[in-house]
């Protein structure tokens, strides 16, 4: 038989206006403050199941070649929603980013 679920008492929540869903962050373009596309939100690290602890965004390259990935705390990317679309926005240039220490990322799932 399969794992038994923790005994954990389930709560349910009521989405807010402030709140977004994952679905909407990954693909999302990052800008820096001067609106170039600087990466993309690729995916979120999610320390012990409850708290967001890094955003994976990709960065570099072109149409897929030479990119990399570096891992950003979540309270250094600024979202912003107009008109239904979704923006990322962090505080850098796309030559820090270059030169930020790599993060190993795969998109399998294991």
């Amino acid at each position: 038989m399969g794992e038994a679920a923790p005994p954990v008492i389930v709560r349910f929540v009521t989405i807010k206006p402030a709140h977004t869903l994952s679905s909407r962050l990954v693909g999302t373009d990052v800008y820096n403050n001067q609106n170039e596309t600087v990466g993309e939100i690729e995916d979120l690290v999610i320390e012990n199941g409850k708290t967001i602890t890094g955003v994976v965004v990709s960065a570099g390259g072109f149409l897929g070649l030479g990119e990399h990935y570096v891992l950003i705390e979540p309270s250094s990317i600024v979202l912003s929603q107009k008109d239904g679309s979704m923006k990322a926005f962090i505080n850098t240039t796309k030559e820090t980013l270059k030169g930020a220490p790599p993060f190993s990322y795969t998109k399998k799932k294991s």
